[in-house]
């Protein structure tokens, strides 16, 4: 279902369909339930959806929390299509990762930085860089080791956060 919610210059979200006022929590839960949320501007009619749904993660989830103050300020020096570019990549493939292994598919794959020497070349290739016509990046297996603990450490705070929002 399709849910078009209005956001006004006073910042209130307005969903049409309920016709009321809702907040970043009640549209999280829409998103949670299954609904595809599509956020317009109230007066010119623009498309805030990605917007918003990033306000709805940074706040609603405290996922805030799980970036460090460091990583933060690279990430605003990087510029926004270095930083479109690095998050399109990484953060989606760190995402199918943890899916997987939370699906317990790829489990011991997914974080094993033994693997991706076992791995289809076009598999790890596309997780550094080469798909898209970039070329792959070589990593020494140093900074694979920190990426992947790094990776073990965001997982693990999701998995507490999720359980937490379970009970």
């Amino acid at each position: 279902m399709a849910v078009v919610i209005k956001k006004y210059g006073n910042r209130r979200l307005y969903d049409a369909d309920a016709s009321r006022y809702v907040t970043l929590g009640e549209v999280a839960e829409k998103v949670r339930e299954g609904a595809e949320v599509r956020v317009v501007d109230a007066k010119s009619g623009a498309d805030l959806t990605q917007q918003t749904l990033t306000q709805v993660i940074m706040e609603d989830t405290n996922a805030a929390r799980l970036l460090p103050v460091p990583l933060l300020h690279q990430l605003i020096r990087m510029g926004d299509d270095a930083l479109a570019d690095f998050l399109g990549r990484y953060v989606t493939r760190a995402l199918e990762l943890y899916l997987q292994a939370r699906a317990g598919v790829g489990a011991v794959g997914a974080f094993n930085p033994f693997a991706a020497a076992f791995a289809p070349a076009d598999t790890f290739a596309g997780f550094l860089g080469a798909e898209r016509g970039h070329p792959p990046v070589a990593a020494p297996a140093a900074s694979v080791s920190r990426e992947v603990e790094a990776l073990r450490r965001e997982v693990d705070a999701l998995k507490k956060t999720v359980r937490k929002r379970r009970r």
